[in-house]
């Protein structure tokens, strides 16, 4: 029986379903093999839908790449983009001439605002090994007082996004990654400025939780206006109020009510979503985000009209050099370069 603090639990598909301010999640895990000279498979992609490879074949997809997995050049507007990287990396690209290269734990926190095209590639750039990869692409809208800032993008890297640590009541462990929000007395780093994040009334929150075999762990409640989803996405014997939980299912529960996980004979994972709804109208035309049909046909417009600024790089799947490290280089010419 679903407890009462438990609103419904939900297979998760491809693309998971999620609640206002959040319009998109998707979980993109990928056991790529060795890569090559050009940082895409040493693989055979005969058979595969090359340009829409959607299709989990032997562990891993092309996505839209052509040589290289992942998401060649494409424009949004009037959302953002929070991409969660837990292994591999990702390769980034705008058109604005910002460029990075992030992963390890790193999150990229992107304002697509009035508008901007962006690549982001998946370098395979072991030769010698196998390059896994896990990610999350989290997609928070933008209420629209601003829908039309300045694109901007912000690195919020591993070594700085803080890790709250718990002992369950059994002395098994927790960690809990805070990417956006506060729990307890632990804060995120800050989004971006134009963000529905920025304001801390708004009660968003990104997490990810790890409950070691056995552990146990009670999510402090927060406002009863706020949605509050999480998402089991790997490990076996879940338990969240009592209920168990099948691997791969999402669970919204309520936010004004503390929510007990225990996790079973296996290591538990978690994603959990939690904000204050915008409560605005949401049109969503495949990569843009706006308030009515007249505004989706706008972008459309705008973006036949003037490419959101062009493009600045020489291939549409733009990747770095392999040995390239972690970095990011803002359209104002700043560079950050980390190890």
């Amino acid at each position: 029986m679903v407890q009462k603090s438990i609103l419904n639990i939900k297979p998760l598909g491809f693309q998971w379903e999620t609640f206002d301010p959040f319009i998109f999640c998707v979980h993109h895990r990928d056991e790529y093999p060795k890569g090559n000279a050009e940082m895409g498979p040493a693989a055979s992609l005969e058979g595969r839908n090359i340009g829409q490879d959607f299709t989990k074949k032997e562990g891993w997809r092309m996505y839209h790449g052509q040589k290289i997995p992942g998401f060649p050049y494409h424009p949004h507007r009037g959302f953002e983009t929070v991409t969660v990287v837990k292994e591999g990396l990702v390769d980034h690209t705008d058109s604005l001439g910002a460029a990075g290269r992030f992963g390890k734990g790193d999150v990229q926190w992107m304002t697509a605002g009035k508008g901007v095209q962006h690549s982001e590639m998946f370098p395979l750039i072991h030769q010698d090994r196998e390059n896994p990869m896990e990610l999350f692409q989290i997609w928070l809208n933008l209420p629209k007082a601003s829908k039309f800032v300045e694109p901007y993008f912000k690195m919020l890297w591993e070594d700085n996004i803080p890790v709250l640590k718990r002992t369950g009541s059994n002395g098994k462990s927790v960690e809990i990654n805070v990417i956006a929000g506060t729990i307890y007395d632990t804060k995120a780093p800050d989004p971006t400025p134009d963000s529905w994040a920025a304001n801390p009334d708004h009660e968003v929150a990104i997490l990810t939780i790890k409950l070691e075999a056995g552990a146990d762990w009670t999510l402090p409640e927060t406002s009863s206006e706020a949605n509050r989803t999480l998402y089991f996405y790997k490990g076996k014997g879940l338990q969240i109020e009592g209920e168990i939980i099948p691997e791969y299912h999402s669970v919204q529960v309520k936010a004004a009510s503390e929510i007990k996980l225990q996790s079973g004979n296996e290591d538990c994972f978690l994603l959990m979503l939690q904000g204050k709804p915008i409560n605005e109208p949401v049109v969503q035309y495949g990569p843009f985000v706006m308030n009515s049909k007249a505004e989706i046909q706008e972008a459309y417009l705008d973006y036949q009209q003037t490419q959101f600024g062009g493009w600045p790089w020489p291939k549409h799947e733009q990747a770095h050099d392999r040995n390239k490290g972690r970095f990011a280089l803002y359209a104002d010419g700043t560079e950050e370069l980390k190890s």
